[in-house]
């Protein structure tokens, strides 16, 4: 009796390699499927500077961001004192998340088709990168992710989504995030 297991593959990921790879290659003109731009990972941050007065908004921020991404995330401490805002050498000041593999598809998918269209009055994300083809993305409240309960909500916190990719120009980040479906604003709405 043999046992058949069924591989799980995230969607998205199989877009990535059936439909994107070959169009971004025609589009660039590669000559090889290794030349095409991929993403790399996901990185999801959230600076807490009310934490330093109330401890508990580091604990509220971890639980959200593990919700959201299915990942643990992981609390940031400050490098060095600063006067001017209470701030001490190795206090906690912030949350983040790293996300590869399956959980960046799925995390990636989720935020294109579910999370972004809930943000009131949407009109597209400013395409503007960071010169070696990654972009980050700021989120001003959490509460578009359909994993947080709004009742349970005590404050709203924005975050930072960076997109780190492996192409070598602004161009080729942009092409390979427009086609993962990213809903960049055109040169009419901004």
């Amino acid at each position: 009796m043999s046992e058949t297991t069924t591989t799980y593959e995230v969607s998205l990921k199989k877009d990535y390699n059936e439909r994107i790879v070959p169009a971004l290659m025609k589009e660039f003109n590669y000559t090889s499927v290794m030349q095409v731009p991929r993403l790399e990972k996901i990185v999801i941050n959230q600076g807490l500077g009310a934490a330093v007065a109330d401890k508990k908004i580091i604990d509220t921020a971890i639980n959200e961001l593990t919700a959201i991404t299915g990942q643990k995330a992981v609390g940031t401490i400050s490098k060095k004192d600063i006067s001017n805002f209470k701030l001490r050498k190795k206090m906690p000041i912030g949350a983040r998340v790293t996300l590869r593999n399956d959980k960046m598809y799925e995390f990636l998918e989720r935020l294109v088709r579910v999370s972004l269209p809930r943000i009131r009055d949407f009109k597209g994300i400013a395409s503007k990168l960071d010169g070696r083809g990654n972009y980050t993305l700021g989120i001003e409240e959490q509460i578009i992710f359909p994993e947080i309960n709004i009742e349970n909500v005590s404050r709203i916190q924005g975050m930072n989504i960076t997109f780190v990719t492996d192409a070598k120009t602004d161009e080729e980040g942009y092409a390979l995030l427009k086609a993962f479906g990213l809903p960049f604003r055109t040169k009419q709405n901004q």
